[in-house]
């Protein structure tokens, strides 16, 4: 697989996690719409990345990612602290006894539309 082709298989799981979080919300499955919502902006950095500079590195570590992607050149750099914040919602949302509200949910979703949308147009662009 080409990194072009595994760029652009990433953004295909962004988009199909960002539609499983707004479905999730809609359904007031909060938890599960931020976690799909984290899975999608995982995915939108990956596609950035492998588009950006050819690869992407596959880490346990939240602030890895989010350095990553600000590395990545100014085009994605911008793009990490939303991932930051996106990130901080995923312990929660899937570990933790405490759920997601509503309200992060719903920004959880935002952001990943973000990262997504952003995604689109750097691995779209010739």
């Amino acid at each position: 697989m080409t990194v072009l082709a595994e760029a652009r298989a990433h953004l295909r799981k962004a988009e199909e996690f960002l539609e499983l979080a707004e479905l999730a919300e809609s359904r007031d499955l909060f938890n599960g719409a931020a976690s799909a919502a984290v899975t999608s902006g995982i995915n939108a950095k990956d596609a950035v990345c492998l588009k950006l500079v050819g690869h992407t590195d596959k880490t346990e570590s939240h602030s890895d990612a989010v350095v990553e992607l600000k590395a990545a050149g100014p085009a994605a750099a911008p793009l990490a602290t939303t991932l930051g914040r996106l990130l901080k919602l995923k312990n929660r949302s899937q570990y933790q006894p405490v759920g997601v509200a509503r309200s992060d949910a719903r920004k959880a979703i935002e952001w990943a539309r973000r990262l997504y949308e952003a995604a689109v147009a750097i691995v779209t662009d010739n």
